[in-house]
């Protein structure tokens, strides 16, 4: 059973929300590295019999000031939800990052925000943390505040895999280069992406494989092709095995990114209906066919391979 999250926009939280232990970032797919974040964070919370809030940030700073980066996220709000209830995470503040917020100083972050909103008890934060204007503060600024605004920084090192930092940037660059093996391993879980079917051409359906159409909006684009998937239906916990690709559809001449998803077994209209979308293995690469039987006779190929 998940809990239930108090979701803030803002910094000004319930009393029975402060003097807790802070854990700032954008936490984006919650992978091995923020979670050993997290478990320390429990550990402290059973110790201190304290609460654990959460501050990440929307868009993610880095989409914020370069605005061509568009398709980013490995992770939306409503996931990363789910993800912190696995961790016994009691409040959450998503604040809006915008041109005011991003001119506030390193110290009147520290002051204003983590002191005397939230009177912190212990901040939580990985080593490569920077806020206030300019990205001036750091680990290092943080941890002289403790003494003056009666704080404690808890700041573990970095988790590596084959001699790599575990990080939200490592796992984009997997997930793009199709290495979605090694990319689920470390989230500890399968890829995945929410959306609502939309009403699409309905090509699949004329060649005898129907599907569903998600508009992937600004998640990573993993590399083009076809991958084995589960699928939930909004809050079902029934997984529905399935077949996915996601691309171009060469063969047809479309220049439009899609996400297409077969469902085996399954009958029902989904329209407007909202999925999630595990990835659990990637197949094959994108391909145009010669002709609509050649690519017919590869989608039968790919269900073989995605239902073992």
């Amino acid at each position: 059973m998940v809990s239930k999250i108090k979701i803030y926009k803002n910094f000004e939280v319930l009393k029975k929300h402060q003097n807790a232990m802070i854990l700032i970032g954008n936490f984006d797919g919650l992978h091995q590295g923020h979670q050993r974040l997290f478990k320390e964070a429990e550990k402290y919370k059973k110790k201190y019999k304290s609460k654990i809030g959460v501050v990440t940030f929307d868009p993610i700073p880095k989409m914020y000031f370069n605005k061509k980066i568009r398709n980013y996220r490995l992770s939306n709000l409503n996931q990363k939800s789910k993800y912190f209830s696995d961790y016994d995470v009691d409040f959450l503040i998503n604040k809006k990052f915008d041109k005011r917020f991003s001119k506030i100083s390193c110290h009147n972050f520290i002051k204003n925000f983590l002191s005397k909103k939230l009177k912190a008890d212990f901040i939580f934060v990985s080593n490569n943390f920077k806020f206030g204007n300019k990205r001036e503060g750091d680990v290092k600024l943080l941890k002289q505040g403790q003494t003056k605004y009666n704080y404690k920084v808890i700041n573990p090192k970095p988790l590596y895999k084959n001699k790599k930092i575990i990080s939200s940037t490592h796992i984009r660059k997997l997930i793009q280069k199709g290495k979605l093996k090694v990319a689920n391993q470390l989230l500890s879980r399968n890829w995945s992406i929410e959306g609502t079917v939309e009403k699409g051409r309905m090509m699949g359906r004329k060649i005898g494989f129907p599907t569903c159409n998600i508009d992937i909006k600004n998640y990573v684009i993993p590399k083009v092709g076809v991958y084995a998937v589960d699928t939930y239906v909004e809050n079902k916990l029934k997984k529905i095995k399935g077949i996915a690709n996601i691309g171009y559809r060469p063969t047809f001449n479309q220049k439009k990114l899609l996400l297409e998803v077969n469902l085996f077994k399954f009958s029902g209209n989904l329209y407007n209906k909202k999925l999630t979308i595990n990835f659990t293995k990637f197949i094959r690469g994108e391909t145009k066919f010669k002709n609509i039987g050649a690519l017919k006779k590869q989608i039968k190929k790919d269900i073989i391979i995605a239902k073992r």
